[in-house]
């Protein structure tokens, strides 16, 4: 009687523990703001698809501390009122631990409030524009932004084409392109390049006859762009027509194979700054480009190897969160732990930085990462030697 109260005892213990195993291992909402149709869907895409294969590649090797997790998709369409819908949906309904996106700066400074008023990790993964994390603790991004970036790409685009002046052309109803064009103008006052005339044009607009016709009267050495893909790449395009050669300069706007779908080999002599390049040769950016193209039949972009990164972040802060199962408390948590975080991922080393102290307020954290400047070569873009 004795050995059989004891193997019943023994079957309970063990059927409890199992049961209590089984309430620990759970399913870990993230949410993702990404833009999936409209214009910027030539980033969001991108974006999407990086997250989902990190997402894949960790599940497959059991998750994070033997929790799977689940990517809970919003199409904000690259507009400001979707981006806010999008994250009160992830944050209030689905319950997500953290948001990534939304894909464009502009959305971002409608819809990260949302998540620092919740208390919820609004992660960018493309938002570079000057003042994202100045809006609250709870904003993060792994995307360099501009003001890193933009300095080393002009300084190295002036010694290789012996440039001695630039002309300037820049959206200015758009935070990314705004903020680029901020941080150029101030380069290229502090390193001492004249520019010959400044030009803006409207998100939408396609014909720029009316402007570069101004910046060829100037006669630049080369034309500074603050523009995203499409724009750029009509602007490219559009000069050529006008029979003028002179080389671009911008920023990770650029970095898209759809420049060079529209633009074709008129792109060439482009140069890009970024913090990621498909010639990086190191095992983690192999293995990335590796398992995209065979996942997705396509080469990676910037965007998508950010996206891939910002997941693996996630996920080894989440390796140290001690989860309560209270989510405002388990938001907290993950927000404590990410600022330590390091990786060598697809874009290289990475590591956060402290946001810069905005008016007395509590900010949240940058990407620290080194700036990679390509050259356009033959429809792609290469390192710059």
């Amino acid at each position: 009687m004795k050995l059989n109260t004891m193997l019943k005892t023994l079957t309970v213990l063990v059927f409890s523990a199992t049961l209590a195993q089984s309430a620990l291992a759970a399913e870990i909402k993230l949410g993702l703001a990404a833009a999936l149709t409209g214009p910027a869907a030539k980033y969001g895409v991108a974006i999407k698809n990086g997250f989902t294969l990190a997402t894949e590649e960790v599940n497959a090797k059991g998750g994070v501390n033997g929790n799977q997790l689940l990517l809970v998709i919003e199409d904000e369409q690259g507009k400001k009122e979707d981006a806010i819908n999008a994250f009160k949906k992830l944050i209030f309904q689905d319950k997500a631990l953290l948001v990534f996106g939304p894909t464009l700066s502009n959305s971002a400074f409608a819809a990260d409030p949302i998540a620092n008023a919740a208390k919820v990790v609004a992660f960018g993964t493309s938002n570079t524009a000057d003042g994202i994390t100045a809006m609250g603790p709870f904003t993060f991004r792994n995307s360099v932004m501009e003001a890193d970036v933009l300095p080393v790409t002009t300084r190295a685009a002036v010694k290789h084409f012996g440039i001695k002046k630039v002309a300037v052309i820049y959206g200015n109803d758009d935070a990314f392109t705004k903020s680029g064009y901020d941080v150029f103008k101030a380069t290229l006052a502090e390193q001492k390049i004249p520019v010959t005339t400044t030009e803006s044009y409207a998100k939408g607009d396609v014909d720029f006859k009316a402007q570069l016709t101004k910046i060829k009267a100037s006669n630049p050495d080369a034309i500074v762009c603050s523009c995203l893909t499409e724009e750029a790449a009509n602007i490219i395009l559009q000069t050529r027509t006008l029979g003028m050669k002179q080389p671009f300069i911008g920023g990770n706007g650029l970095n898209s194979p759809k420049l060079f779908e529209i633009a074709k080999g008129a792109g060439d002599g482009t140069i890009m700054g970024s913090p990621w390049s498909a010639e990086n040769t190191t095992p983690a950016n192999k293995a990335f480009m590796t398992a995209y193209k065979a996942k997705f039949g396509t080469e990676p972009d910037q965007f998508a190897a950010q996206a891939y990164d910002a997941l693996y972040i996630v996920a080894a802060a989440l390796k140290t969160v001690k989860f309560t199962g209270a989510l405002p408390a388990d938001r907290i948590a993950l927000r404590d732990a990410l600022p330590a975080v390091k990786i060598a991922g697809a874009t290289g080393n990475f590591a956060f930085r402290k946001a810069p102290e905005s008016g007395g307020k509590a900010v949240g954290y940058d990407a620290h990462q080194e700036a990679i400047v390509n050259i356009a070569e033959g429809g792609k873009f290469v390192l710059m030697k």
